[in-house]
Formats: C-alpha cells, sequence, structure tokens
C-alpha cells in the first residue's frame, strides 16, 4: 500500500528555526522527521512512498539521493580495503517517489499531483510529513475476492 507524504509546506510555524530548512527536514537526533515518519509507516509494512514536494524541496531530494547510512547506524570500516561494511541497513527496501507539486498548491492541488501514481492502488495512506506518532497503524488486509 502506497503512502503519500505531504512535504511541499512553507514551514510557517517554526520560522526563524526552519527557515534554511523545510520543516519535514527538521533535525530529531540524527534524522529528519520526515525519515522518521517513513521509518514509522515502514515498521507496519508500508514501504513504498510517495512525496509531494514543494517548498525547498530539492532539500528533501538530495537527503535522500545523498544518504549516509553510517550515521544512525553500526558499520565496520577497514582501513586495508577502504570501505565500510554496514551491520544494518535503514531504507534498503524502500521505494520513494518524488513530485514536485508546486510551492504554492494546497493539500487537494498536491493530492491531484500524484493522482498517477496511485491509480492502481485500492487504496493508499496519506499523511502530512511532520507529525510523529507511536499510535500502532495496523496492517490493512484486502477484503476476500478482490
Amino acid at each position: 500500500m502506497k503512502v503519500v507524504l505531504f512535504c511541499g509546506g512553507a514551514g510557517m510555524r517554526l520560522r526563524g528555526y526552519s527557515d534554511d530548512v523545510p520543516k519535514p527536514m527538521v533535525q530529531i537526533g540524527t534524522r529528519p522527521i520526515l525519515w522518521h515518519v517513513m521509518k514509522y509507516y515502514a515498521h507496519f509494512g508500508h514501504k513504498d512512498f510517495i512525496l509531494c514536494l514543494g517548498h525547498k524541496g530539492n532539500t528533501i531530494k538530495d537527503y535522500f539521493l545523498h544518504y549516509e547510512e553510517s550515521i544512525s547506524n553500526d558499520f565496520v570500516w577497514s582501513n586495508v580495503r577502504k570501505s565500510i561494511q554496514s551491520v544494518n541497513r535503514d531504507i534498503d527496501d524502500w521505494k520513494i517517489t518524488f513530485v514536485e507539486t508546486g510551492v504554492n498548491a494546497n493539500l487537494g492541488q498536491r493530492l491531484l499531483s500524484v493522482e498517477s501514481y496511485l491509480r492502481a492502488e485500492e487504496m493508499f495512506l496519506v499523511n502530512y510529513s511532520d507529525g510523529l506518532s507511536d499510535a500502532p497503524l495496523p496492517l490493512i488486509r484486502r477484503a476476500r475476492g478482490k
């Protein structure tokens, strides 16, 4: 099941703190809020993400294009081979679709912008990319015969 995350707002409530960084990229520990939200969904088996980008969307793209697992994971470094071997991995099985939905688009417009990525889906999940929860997200099973 695909998860659509709205990542395009201007972050007005964090004005001053997040002038240089979009709100979903504000750090909590070693990772941004967006990563924690995605990790939450992945924990429940939802690993196919569509990110609706807008305000400072390139910052989000750059983060994942240059993702560094060694920041928060154990690894083995070998000077002899000049290599790093990850002991565990974070996001290997995630699929992330980055969609530019417009800087000034509202939520409805952002959702319409990703419609073509959702046509084959019977159901999908939608959420903001800057709010965390520890509430359980039950796995949704398809009805018999579908």
